[in-house]
Formats: structure tokens, C-alpha cells, sequence
């Protein structure tokens, strides 16, 4: 165990690209799409992270489904793809993401050693509840917080904030896990004891905020925090 975990009370987790991975939905309809899907997932995710960062410079929060749908909205006319129902059938495949697969394993861990588990996401909870819920995980976590509340963004410091006022926990006492660099740097200079969720083995962003560790899935992370 890293001695910045030794004091590790609560793991609070992102929920996109970290538990749940948001290239399934397009996966479950790529014979509609056809030879465009992959450029339209990464399209797709990279607007939908990219609308955030300007809704919260420009003081205009909207919910994450809305910024989701707009995202897709811009994607689909960027590749020309008109394909009929496709919108519809995306967006509703959002609502129930595939876990990682060693997410079951990895949380169920933890539970058993009396690890308190959360997540923080920039999801609303009309996206959320539903998504967790479908993919049988609901019962591994105590509080599932969406930045609806604060009506702000990632990485602003009101979203992690969040997590004391809900939960009791000092920053110093969360480990919070994400695959954005950015939300772990983010995470990091708030005061979060940050491991980064590097799925794509992606270099660092170099920003503020120290990273206390870094692995490639979460089934590593038991061990980084002594549970065996």
C-alpha cells in the first residue's frame, strides 16, 4: 500500500470511462452506423467533455443529458450520419453503459473488506440511477452524487466538494479514481488522495495536482489499498 492510502476512508469513483464504459453504446448499434463508429465514439466523448469546459466558462450549466444529446447532435452531422431512429437508439444505450468487466470483482473487494464506496459523476441522476441500477451494481455503493446539485462542472472545486458535505469525509481520507487525467489532476489539487484510471496508457497531462498513483484497471486497486 502507498502510504498517501494508509488513512484511506471512502473511494469515491467517475462514472464515465472509469466504472462504465461509454464505448458500448455505440458498440450494441455499429451495424448502424457502419465503418463510422469508432471516429463517432471518440467524436462523441471528446464534444461531450469538451461542452462541459465551455458551459462552465460561460456560466451556462445545462444537464449532463442535454450536453450528451447536443454532443451527439454535433457528431452525427459531422460524419453525415443520418441513419434513422440512430439518435434515439444512442441515447438510450447511454442510460445502461456496460461495466468494465473487471469492475464487479474489483468492487465487490472492496465491499467485503468494509470499504465505503461511492461515485462522483458529471452525470444527472436521471442518467445515473438507471445506468447503475442496470448493470446490477447499485448495492456496492452508499451515495451515487451527480454535479446536478452544484449545477457545475468537473473540475470546478464545488463538484468535489460534494463528497464531505454528503458523505463527512475529509479530502484527505478519499481516494478518488477517474480515467480523465484532467479530473485527476483535478481531483488532486482539491485535495483528493488521486489514483489515475489509465485505460489507454495515455501520457500525462502535467497539470496541478499530484497523482498518488497510476494503474491500468481497477482490478489493481484492492491491493494498492491493502485488501487482499
Amino acid at each position: 500500500m502507498s502510504a498517501d492510502l494508509d488513512k484511506i476512508e471512502l473511494c469515491v469513483f467517475d462514472a464515465y470511462g472509469t466504472l462504465y464504459d461509454f464505448n458500448s453504446a455505440v458498440a450494441r448499434h455499429r451495424p448502424a452506423i457502419g465503418a463510422k463508429a469508432d471516429a463517432l465514439t471518440e467524436m462523441w466523448r471528446n464534444k461531450q467533455i469538451q461542452y462541459t469546459w465551455l458551459r462552465n466558462s460561460m456560466d451556462a450549466y445545462a444537464p449532463f443529458w442535454q450536453v450528451t444529446g447536443e454532443a451527439l447532435d454535433h457528431c452525427l452531422a459531422a460524419h453525415g450520419i443520418a441513419t434513422a431512429n440512430v439518435r434515439e437508439k444512442l441515447l438510450s444505450a447511454y442510460l445502461a453503459l456496460d461495466p468494465f468487466p473487471e469492475v464487479p470483482a474489483a468492487l465487490g473487494k472492496l465491499k467485503q473488506a468494509g470499504k465505503r464506496l461511492a461515485i462522483l459523476s458529471n452525470g444527472n441522476p436521471e442518467m445515473l440511477d438507471p445506468m447503475v441500477k442496470a448493470s446490477g451494481l447499485a448495492d456496492r455503493f452508499e451515495a451515487v452524487l451527480s454535479v446536478d446539485v452544484a449545477r457545475v462542472f468537473k473540475p470546478d472545486a464545488r463538484v468535489y466538494r460534494l463528497v464531505e458535505a454528503r458523505l463527512g469525509v475529509r479530502p484527505e481520507n478519499v481516494c478518488f479514481l477517474s480515467s480523465n487525467c484532467w479530473d485527476a489532476h483535478g481531483a488532486a489539487h482539491f485535495g483528493f488522495r488521486t489514483v489515475w484510471v489509465n485505460r489507454a496508457s495515455a501520457p500525462d497531462d502535467g497539470l496541478p495536482g499530484k497523482i498518488v498513483a497510476q494503474i491500468t484497471d481497477l482490478s489493481r486497486l484492492p491491493s494498492l489499498l491493502g485488501v487482499s
